[in-house]
């Protein structure tokens, strides 16, 4: 079997590159809007921490019994920049061998660390939105917040939606598979 082409090994250059530049963007992102809150309080999350208002959001998750959302409870952002570093890193390697069997094995690590990551923020979200404290003021059915979209609780209203660090490694992951449809023949 011959070799991927040059353009292709470009092309895997670039979602490297783009892997890389993901770190220095927020990931995803939860804005609280309430009427005493009509600017939104935000929960942004990036590779290796969080930012946002998360103060305030703890304190009015402290009455429906919710966990604190803080760094020290998501152990994923004390290495999720290495993981990706590492799939940036098997990227470059990729495109240096040019070989369509290791990149069949790199999509599929973007394809299983995509769904473990997937599947990782959803359980986070069900465990905040589950495991409620009894003793709470105030008290709410149990819920769990949407990856994507909207969720209403109170008069709080949730917007969840990926973030410019999430795209460019969809933009990345896209820039992969270009290289088996125009080197289908080689």
């Amino acid at each position: 079997m011959k070799k991927l082409s040059l353009t292709s090994s470009i092309l895997i250059l670039l979602a490297a590159g783009l892997i890389i530049s993901s770190l220095f963007f927020p990931w995803w992102k939860m804005n609280f809007i309430a009427p005493q809150y009509p600017e939104g309080l935000n929960i942004i999350v990036y590779p290796d921490h969080l930012e946002g208002e998360i103060d305030i959001v703890n304190g009015l998750n402290h009455y429906i019994g919710m966990s604190e959302f803080s760094e020290e409870n998501f152990p994923e952002l004390n290495y999720l920049n290495y993981l990706i570093g590492g799939l940036a890193a098997l990227t470059v390697l990729t495109a240096i061998l040019r070989k369509k069997s290791v990149l069949y094995g790199l999509i599929g690590l973007f394809v299983i660390g995509g769904s473990v990551g997937v599947w990782d923020l959803h359980r986070w979200l069900k465990n905040f939105g589950t495991k409620l404290d009894p003793m709470a003021p105030i008290k709410v059915d149990p819920f769990i917040p949407p990856i994507l979209g909207e969720n209403t609780l109170a008069n709080f209203v949730t917007h969840s939606m990926l973030q410019t660090g999430t795209y460019l490694v969809i933009a990345a992951f896209i820039l992969l598979l270009i290289p088996l449809w125009k080197d289908r023949k080689r």
